[in-house]
């Protein structure tokens, strides 16, 4: 006799069930938020570390832009954007870091996140959006994958600032990901 089976327990949890998902609030950056956003970038590796004085403007002039995310007071999350100027490319919303604290990986908060910021901006009519990406940056491909999959599927992908031609062998080639978005966010 063979025993029973278990093929559904409801008492076990995995890491991606929602009684473990964490209660986030997002909203917009204030320039009180600048010292604090400078070191949870910091601490995100393959992330370059700007002055604090960037993100003290991109938590002040670019904060319609931008989305922190915070849990129990702290801050967990922080994407910092800005629409790039219409001479050059109408209606693109240009993410230039996505950062998340360690503790809160992997629970989905980027792409939340992000959806708050696209969501937040849908008066803007923001018909792309754009980043770049280092080869060996895979939390942002996935991201950035996923908005693709979950939008058109036709996004793009060039090199935008090379190895050698532009940072002299100092930085990796960055790769500019532009996905065309869906009427979702207009």
């Amino acid at each position: 006799m063979r025993p029973n089976m278990i093929t559904s327990a409801p008492w076990v949890l995995t890491a991606n069930s929602n009684a473990f998902k964490r209660h986030f609030r997002f909203r917009r950056p204030t320039i009180n938020d600048g010292n604090r956003i400078h070191a949870l970038i910091a601490n995100c590796p393959p992330l370059d570390t700007n002055s604090a004085y960037c993100n003290f403007l991109q938590a002040s002039h670019f904060s319609d832009t931008c989305v922190v995310a915070e849990f129990d007071g702290a801050i967990a999350g922080f994407i910092s954007a800005y629409l790039k100027p219409q001479s050059t490319t109408p209606n693109t919303l240009f993410i230039w870091q996505v950062a998340v604290d360690d503790k809160h990986r992997g629970q989905g908060l980027a792409y939340q996140m992000l959806n708050e910021l696209l969501s937040r901006c849908s008066g803007m009519n923001i018909e792309y959006v754009e980043t770049t990406i280092t080869k060996d940056n895979k939390g942002s491909w996935a991201l950035f994958k996923k908005l693709d999959r979950e939008n058109s599927g036709d996004g793009e992908v060039s090199i935008f600032l090379d190895q050698t031609q532009h940072f002299y062998g100092d930085h990796d080639t960055e790769y500019l990901f532009r996905i065309p978005l869906r009427n979702t966010y207009k």
